[in-house]
């Protein structure tokens, strides 16, 4: 069965809401039970996800649920919650965090990479997009569409978000769990600031965490997203 054909299947059931991205190979889709009037996110890839295999059925609290991958001829169905949310960045429209609360956003993105990176996940678009914050206060860290495994012959592809790729992320070098802590390091100091680090950096024990994240050199860097997590 095709993708499309699958679909076709898919809408007898549920119905279009929105279409949150289109993009890398991958669509994302808002949709919503005809009948049960419930939300779903779907994404349509055109091609295997390890990421998304690996999260399927993993209980994490900052990590959205994967209900089902479905592998066809042209590519693979994914089925993953609804979050009823705001990501960072939309917040960060009326203004900046404070320490206080970017800590809070930051330890649960940490929480979020432990459970990718124990599982040889990538994330590789850590961002203020790709952090959603609910209406409980749930942080959760989304969007594994250019995700990688850590044997990916090709996981030095230039990939992500400019700003947020370090330099092995641009194809000088191997990607590691250390990749997404550089990310991470940015989002930390955009949060506090506004900008990136290399405009202005944050200050304080913080502006500390953020410059060990973002060196150069990943051996620099803290070499794991527990380690990070303890430093804030």
């Amino acid at each position: 069965m095709t993708c499309a054909e699958y679909m076709v299947t898919v809408f007898e059931t549920y119905r279009l809401v929105s279409v949150l991205a289109d993009k890398h190979g991958c669509r994302t889709l808002r949709l919503r039970h005809r009948e049960r009037q419930q939300d779903i996110v779907l994404h349509q890839l055109n091609r295997p996800s390890a990421a998304y295999t690996a999260l399927c059925g993993i209980s994490c609290r900052n990590l959205p649920a994967v209900y089902d991958t479905v592998e066809l001829s042209d590519g693979t169905i994914v089925w993953e919650e609804w979050l009823d949310g705001m990501t960072v960045a939309e917040v960060m429209e009326s203004g900046r965090y404070h320490r206080r609360g970017a800590k809070k956003v930051m330890r649960a993105v940490c929480d979020a990479l432990t459970v990718l990176h124990e599982r040889g996940i990538i994330h590789r678009d850590v961002k203020p997009e790709n952090v959603i914050v609910d209406s409980d206060g749930r942080v959760v860290l989304i969007d594994f569409n250019i995700s990688c495994d850590v044997t990916d012959e090709e996981d030095s592809a230039v990939m992500g978000t400019v700003g947020y790729t370090p330099p092995e992320q641009l194809g000088l070098s191997r990607n590691d769990a250390r990749t997404d802590i550089y990310a991470a390091g940015v989002l930390l100091n955009v949060m506090l600031t506004g900008q990136h680090p290399c405009r202005v950096a944050a200050g304080g024990k913080l502006g500390r965490v953020v410059r060990r994240c973002t060196m150069t050199d990943p051996n620099d860097r803290y070499q794991t997203a527990a380690k990070l997590r303890r430093a804030l």
